[in-house]
């Protein structure tokens, strides 16, 4: 199963100069190959280009194509892990960011 990351759907969405070809091609191997998946974070970040569920669902991550994985409590300590290396490192936010919780909740599955 590959976590899609945010970026990479708004990528595609918005059809970034820069990244849309790449995440474009990216995108469908894995739903081609259905392993795309996304989990509540990821569902979040998105929700406010879209005017309802509905709209996000059918435009962008359509059930069909993303499993719905739901964030496992294994997730936390990865995420925990992962926000004290980026404060060690001079990160100022005083809380972890929606994607230390994506890759925390790839790592504690064994997702990519």
């Amino acid at each position: 199963m590959v976590l899609v990351d945010t970026n990479v759907l708004l990528d595609v969405a918005t059809r970034d100069a820069k990244w849309f070809a790449w995440s474009s091609r990216k995108l469908a191997t894995v739903i081609n190959a259905r392993e795309a998946a996304i989990n509540p974070v990821i569902y979040a970040e998105l929700a406010p280009s879209y005017r309802d569920e509905r709209d996000l669902d059918l435009n962008l991550v359509p059930p069909r194509d993303f499993k719905r994985l739901p964030l496992p409590y294994s997730a936390g300590f990865p995420t925990a892990r992962a926000f004290l290396a980026y404060r060690k490192a001079g990160g100022s936010r005083p809380a972890p960011l929606p994607d230390f919780f994506i890759g925390g909740h790839a790592e504690a599955e064994g997702h990519t």
